[in-house]
């Protein structure tokens, strides 16, 4: 299957990652996820997920971490600010 995902745009993580969180919500953080890969985990995936594409030049930058936690927020995560101790 990892040839014709290939050939379809979807990364060799995907398949792996969704077997993993079992329906689970998950963050997937990465520079290569492609719509396709968003695609796959929309009709594969039971459960809640963040497919969070970064800019493999700059890194995760504060924009990042603020979409992360605004995302993990909203499904009831951290209820603290990024940063502060627990």
């Amino acid at each position: 299957m990892d040839e014709l995902d290939a050939r379809r745009g979807m990364h060799w993580k995907t398949r792996p990652l969704v077997a993993w969180a079992a329906g689970r919500p998950f963050v997937w953080v990465d520079d290569e996820i492609t719509p396709a890969d968003r695609s796959w985990v929309a009709a594969h995936h039971e459960g809640k997920a963040l497919l969070h594409r970064v800019d493999a030049r700059e890194g995760l930058t504060g924009a990042d971490y603020s979409a992360m936690h605004e995302w993990l927020r909203r499904q009831g995560g951290p209820r603290h600010s990024p940063g502060a101790s627990t």
